[in-house]
């Protein structure tokens, strides 16, 4: 079975003050062409179809388009979409029964009663059947109702459970869409600094894969660069499109994983996306900069930093003038640096946690114990939990 991978759509979303809009109907379209050429038997969309939880209309016109040039392919592909962080559950969810009957599976909420289970999507290949689990963004308090109390204290163990729970037949062959942090023990993903992935006290955002490496292949979403964690069969596919200058050496790609017979080794290939513009970054003189400047290279959108000793007259309206989508431009040499180091002196911040253990250690003069660093990271947690609750509501 062929399927193709993707994530983090982030339809609506701004880079700086630019739309992106343009450049994520392009890289859309490029996706249906893609799945045009190569005739995936499904299409995974791992989460953050959206932005904001409030897309704008103009964002959802993007998405209906793309889901509609999608079920205009001859034969059908089954396209399964889970939420995301990003998403707004009741918005992502309108009409999906109706978009089931054509192909389109969505999955927006984890099981909520006790007569609920993962949606699951089941397809079949010329090896028998593949069994797709959509498992949506979910929260500890989205799940642990379901549960005896005091089971569910982190994310790691709501995944857990909720994948103990399905009962799941190993012997065949199994697929799971999800859209969370994993970890792979002591080994953490890159990240960069267009996601909002917040690593809480002792981890309790993260979810080990070893709650979910029975499974043939794990479609991950989260993460905006394409990377395995851990296991070759857990990955992240990545943003179709970069969305901060830190990703400026990602190679944004489709994710094409090939599963033949239970128990052989999948193939996994990426197939490359090519933006309308890039996302870079440029450092030197002015001169420097102006010089690097091209009929191909200057509609890309660009952090510029200027390296010169002199004062300069009005800079950014000189390099407009070479530049179409300067996103940012700042100036480095030695009169700033020390000024910076005039200015700052070295601080250490802390999370809450190690706060709190310093406080108690600074106090008490011994450090805390194993049990009380438990005590105290689960109460951490929880205010954390209530908070970020408050702000769904909102």
């Amino acid at each position: 079975m062929k399927i193709f991978h993707i994530s983090d759509l982030h339809i609506g979303k701004y880079l700086h003050f630019y739309n992106l809009k343009d450049n994520q109907i392009a890289i859309l379209d490029q996706i249906v062409d893609k799945v045009k050429k190569y005739r995936p038997d499904v299409l995974i969309i791992a989460g953050d179809i959206f932005d904001k939880s409030i897309p704008s209309a103009e964002s959802y016109t993007v998405f209906d388009r793309f889901l509609i040039d999608l079920s205009q392919i001859r034969p059908g592909i089954p396209v399964l979409i889970i939420a995301g962080n990003h998403d707004s559950a009741d918005r992502l969810n309108y009409a999906s029964s109706f978009l089931e009957k054509h192909n389109i599976y969505i999955s927006v909420y984890p099981p909520r009663k006790d007569d609920e289970y993962l949606k699951k999507v089941v397809l079949d290949d010329e090896y028998g059947t593949v069994n797709f689990y959509l498992l949506p963004f979910t929260k500890p308090a989205y799940v642990k109702h379901l549960f005896e109390e005091g089971r569910i204290t982190s994310y790691d163990a709501a995944i857990k459970a909720l994948i103990e729970r399905e009962n799941i037949n190993y012997n065949e062959r199994n697929v799971l869409v999800s859209h969370q942090f994993y970890v792979a023990g002591d080994s953490v993903p890159e990240t960069c600094d267009s996601e909002q992935v917040y690593i809480s006290v002792g981890g309790i955002d993260s979810v080990d894969i070893r709650a979910v490496e029975k499974f043939d292949y794990v479609a991950l979403g989260h993460l905006h660069g394409a990377q395995s964690i851990g296991k070759k069969h857990i990955r992240y596919s990545g943003t179709p499109l970069k969305y901060s200058v830190s990703e400026e050496k990602h190679v944004k790609s489709i994710t094409m994983v090939t599963i033949k017979e239970k128990g052989s080794d999948i193939a996994i290939e990426e197939i490359p996306l090519n933006a309308l513009q890039d996302v870079r970054s440029i450092k030197g003189t002015l001169r420097e900069v102006i010089g690097m400047a091209t009929d191909e290279n200057r509609h890309d959108f660009v952090s510029i930093t200027l390296t010169d000793e002199e004062e300069l007259y009005k800079p950014k309206d000189q390099l407009e003038e070479h530049y179409d989508h300067i996103l940012e431009v700042k100036i480095e040499n030695s009169r700033t640096k020390a000024q910076l180091m005039d200015t700052y002196s070295e601080i250490t911040v802390l999370n809450p946690f190690e706060a709190f253990k310093q406080f108690y250690l600074d106090i008490q003069g011994v450090p805390m114990s194993d049990e009380e660093e438990k005590i105290m990271s689960e109460v951490i947690n929880s205010i954390k939990e209530v908070r970020e609750d408050e702000t769904d509501l909102h």
